[in-house]
Formats: C-alpha cells, structure tokens, sequence
C-alpha cells in the first residue's frame, strides 16, 4: 500500500484545508493510498475532507505565528514561542526522522513544516514541501534590532527548507528564496455546488434579505459587535463560535446544517481576513468578499491583489469592523463590479497531484 507522511502546520486551519484537495487528487492516480497525517489540527477537520485512508498522529510540527485572534499577531510571543521550538534542534530533527522511518512512508509531503523537511531528508525520504508561502518568509518582517537569536532562527528555518527536493507552490504565491527548486501550479480549491435555498430555510432568511458568512479560518474571532450587527435591517449573519442568545439576526455555524465550503457557495457575501482558501473559493464561486486587513502577514498583499483583480471587493478597516461600522461598506460593494478577468482555473490541485504521483 503507497503511504505518504504528510505534515500540516496546524496554523489556523488553511494548511489543512490546502492539502485535503491535493490528497484527494493524489488518492483518484495513486490507488490503494494511505496518509499519515502528522498535525495537531483536530481530527473533524478532515473527516468530511478526505476520501482517501488516513490516520492521525499528533505532534507538533510548526509554530507559524503566535495570535491574539485573527487579526493581531503577537510578535515577542511569537518569537518567544519559535525559540522554544528550536531549542535543541538537532534531537527534535532526529526524533521526527525515527518517527517518518518507523512508518516508512514513500513519500514526505510538508505544508510548510521546515521540521518535517529536515526530518525526511534525515530519514532519507524524498521530501516536498507544498505551500503558498514559507515561515522564513512570514518572520522577516518581525526580525528585531540587536536580537541574534531571532537571525539564527531565521537561517535555521532557511537551512531546512533547503533540503526539500522540491516546493509545490499554488497561485496565488509568495516569492521564496529557501527552496531549491519551485514548480508554481494553478490555485487549489475544492469545487462545490451552491445550496442557496436550504441555507435560507435553515437560517429563516427573507428573499429580500442578504447573508453574510463571517469566516476567519481557525483562529477564533471574539471581536464581533453582535449588538450592532443585530440592528443591521437587510442582513442575516452566519459565524464561527457561540453566539448570545436571542438574536435574531445572527446563527452559529454550527447551528446550520451545511458544511462550510456549502456556506461559502451559498452566501450572498463572505467577510473575512484574506486568508488562502476562503479568498481562492469566494474568487472561484463569484462570491463578493469584504476583507479586514493585518498589513502584516506575508502572503496577504497576494491574496488581496489577486481578490481584486479577479473578484469584487471591498476592505473594512479594523476599526470600523470593531466597532460594528458595517453598513456603509457592506450597502457599498454591491454597487463594485464584478471583475471581468476570469481567474486561473482551481487546477492545483490535481496538478500538485500530477507531480506528487511520480514520487510515489
């Protein structure tokens, strides 16, 4: 049976929701696949995700960015955290390839573990890396005056990413330099059919009302101005996590009885921090998406200037969306048009499977 070890950042849920697709794709030219899915992402996730066999086995595999929700990124915890993530590097390498050559996998496929990377190629595994952007990446702009530590563990990061065989990376990317060699693919997404009347029904929304999905990935949100959303005539709101009770206007998600990429198809507009996925399928499915901005993170000037080159869109600033400012922006996008570029076909995945397949 072909077996690949696949380690997923557990940073939020978009790395995993990037490789379930290609997984899939992999599993439909590589018969009788299996993944070992080394993570700490919850195993919900991908229980109506993958359609190949897998089994979890947890373990720590990045750090990515510590965050106080998210829209804010916690600098000196993150740092702080990537530190103790490093302290003895070399016996973390070395317990991570005895773990990848007790399973014997035939393949290493890291989003975007630099650990995983050096791991396999210590175990001798061919390793490839498969992602949009790289942690080397996402820390330089935070590096420090006067702060060593922070530059060695920014070259250490480097160093491993370097022994990867190759990176897969989906459009919309960010450039990389740590990789030996980079294949660019077609962005990865998964196709899905709207459902736009049960998401109605379920929700009890009016034809002449308007629903917002508000999806921030897997970090949780607790800066909703429910109160003021409430107040807001035309619109019924769907959101990840608790909401208070006897509101009329605002549903859990876990209330609907929709998956989330049904929701995504579904809504008549999506508000959201530019994050991968949620940007490539609102683009895909002609979603229009108000987004909050961090100015901070390293693929998000990709992700917006790809939302307007190939969608409709509209930023909401971090203050407005605090403070329950909503109304003019969301009245406002309606009268954005819709680009006229089509976007690169969602071919990613099937292409990142293309090449995963001649590993295996």
């Amino acid at each position: 049976m072909p077996l690949i070890w696949c380690s997923i950042s557990s940073h939020g849920f978009g790395h995993a929701a990037q490789v379930a697709p290609v997984l899939n794709e992999l599993g439909r030219l590589v018969p009788g696949l299996k993944a070992i899915l080394r993570t700490k992402v919850p195993p919900w996730f991908f229980a109506n995700r993958l359609t190949i066999p897998w089994e979890l086995s947890q373990a720590e595999q990045d750090i990515g960015c510590v965050q106080g929700g998210p829209l804010a990124i916690d600098v000196s915890a993150t740092w702080a955290e990537h530190m103790r993530f490093h302290k003895d590097w070399e016996t973390k390498v070395r317990d991570e390839a005895r773990a990848i050559q007790s399973a014997a996998p035939n393949l290493v496929l890291s989003d975007i573990s630099h650990l995983a990377i050096e791991a396999g190629a210590t175990a001798k595994r061919r390793t490839v890396g498969l992602c949009n952007l790289s942690w080397d990446r996402v820390l330089e702009p935070f590096l420090e005056p006067g702060m060593p530590e922070q530059i060695k563990t920014l070259q250490q990061i480097e160093r491993s990413y370097g022994m990867a065989e190759l990176l897969i990376r989906p459009a919309p990317g960010v450039p990389m330099k740590a990789f030996p060699k980079i294949v660019d693919i077609g962005p990865i997404g998964r196709p899905t059919s709207p459902n736009r009347l049960a998401l109605r029904e379920s929700i009890g929304a009016p034809p002449e009302e308007r629903v917002v999905l508000i999806a921030f990935g897997g970090v949780p949100l607790d800066l909703l101005p429910f109160e003021k959303l409430e107040q807001l005539a035309g619109y019924r709101f769907i959101v990840g996590g608790p909401v208070p009770e006897d509101l009329l206007r605002i549903r859990s998600h876990s209330s609907v009885p929709l998956p989330f990429n049904i929701l995504l198809a579904s809504a008549d507009l999506i508000v959201t921090k530019p994050g991968y996925s949620t940007i490539v399928e609102a683009v895909a499915h002609h979603r229009p998406v108000v987004y909050i901005r961090r100015y901070n993170f390293a693929d998000e000037v990709y992700l917006v200037e790809y939302l307007h080159r190939y969608g409709q869109a509209a930023e909401l600033s971090v203050e407005d969306f605090t403070a329950g400012r909503w109304e003019e922006t969301l009245n406002a996008i309606w009268a954005i048009p819709q680009s006229k570029d089509m976007p690169p076909p969602a071919t990613g995945a099937t292409e990142a499977a293309e090449i995963l397949a001649k590993y295996l």
